[in-house]
C-alpha cells in the first residue's frame, strides 16, 4: 500500500510539472500575483492583490471522492485561479473526475489548454477527436497517463462495474471545459430546435427530451 502511494504521489507530480512546463498563458513578470477577485478591473487574467498568505496557494478538497449521481455518473472537480487564488499567472490547474460504474465524463474541449489525465484507480476508456474526425482511443488503468491535444473534443469512459477516478492537469490557470451536449442543448437563450433538429438530422421532439434532460438543475 505505501508503494502504492508513493508512486501516485511521484505519477501526480510529474502531471503538474508536464503542463506547467508547456504553460499556454502568457509567461509571468512577477515572482507571484494572487489573483484579486474582487477588483473590478478587466484584463486578460486577474490582477495582483496586496496581502498574500500560504493559505493563497492552497487547496485541500481533491482527497476524497465526489457524489457522482447525475445525468452522466461523474463529477469534476476543478481546481482553476478561481479556487486557488496563487495560480494567477502560473499557467497550471489541477482537477479530479470521479466516475460511477459506467460513468462518462462526456466529449468536452478546453479551449486554451491541453490536458494530460493520470488514472487514481479503476480502468478508463479515453478518447479524442482531431478536425478531421479522426477518434484516437485507448483504455488506460491505475497509474498511466494519457494526454489531449488543446481545443480537441474528448471523453473519459468508466466501463467498469466499480468506481474509478482520475487527475488531470492543464497548462492553463483557467482551462473551463465546455461540454459539447450542455452547450448545445442547454444554453441560454436556447439554441433554436429547428437548429438542432436540422445539425443532428432527429425531430423536434426528441430535440425538446434532450433539452429536458440536460437543463441546468438536472
Amino acid at each position: 500500500m505505501a508503494t502504492a502511494n508513493y508512486l501516485s504521489t511521484i505519477c501526480m507530480m510529474f502531471v503538474i510539472f508536464f503542463a506547467s512546463s508547456f504553460s499556454a498563458d502568457p509567461d509571468m513578470l512577477q515572482d507571484v500575483c494572487v489573483a484579486n477577485l474582487a477588483s473590478d478591473v478587466t484584463m486578460n487574467g486577474f490582477p495582483c492583490k496586496h496581502n498574500v498568505s500560504a493559505d493563497d496557494f492552497f487547496f485541500d478538497e481533491l482527497s476524497q471522492p465526489r457524489l457522482t449521481n447525475n445525468t452522466f455518473g461523474a463529477t469534476a472537480t476543478l481546481v482553476t485561479v478561481q479556487n486557488i487564488t496563487g495560480l494567477n499567472t502560473l499557467g497550471v490547474s489541477i482537477a479530479r473526475i470521479d466516475f460511477a460504474p459506467r460513468g462518462l465524463n462526456p466529449p468536452h474541449f478546453h479551449p486554451r489548454a491541453t490536458e494530460i489525465v493520470f488514472v487514481l484507480k479503476g480502468i478508463l476508456e479515453v478518447s479524442f477527436i482531431t478536425t478531421d474526425n479522426k477518434l484516437y482511443s485507448k483504455s488506460i488503468k491505475a497509474g498511466e497517463v494519457f494526454v489531449f491535444p488543446k481545443g480537441l473534443i474528448h471523453f473519459q469512459k468508466n466501463n467498469g462495474n466499480v468506481p474509478a477516478a482520475a487527475i488531470a492537469a492543464f497548462n492553463s490557470q483557467f482551462p473551463t471545459p465546455q461540454r459539447v451536449p450542455n452547450a448545445l442543448f442547454a444554453s441560454s437563450p436556447s439554441v433554436p430546435n429547428h437548429v438542432l433538429a436540422k445539425a443532428f438530422q432527429i425531430g423536434t421532439k426528441e430535440v425538446k427530451k434532450m433539452k429536458s434532460r440536460l437543463a441546468p438543475n438536472k
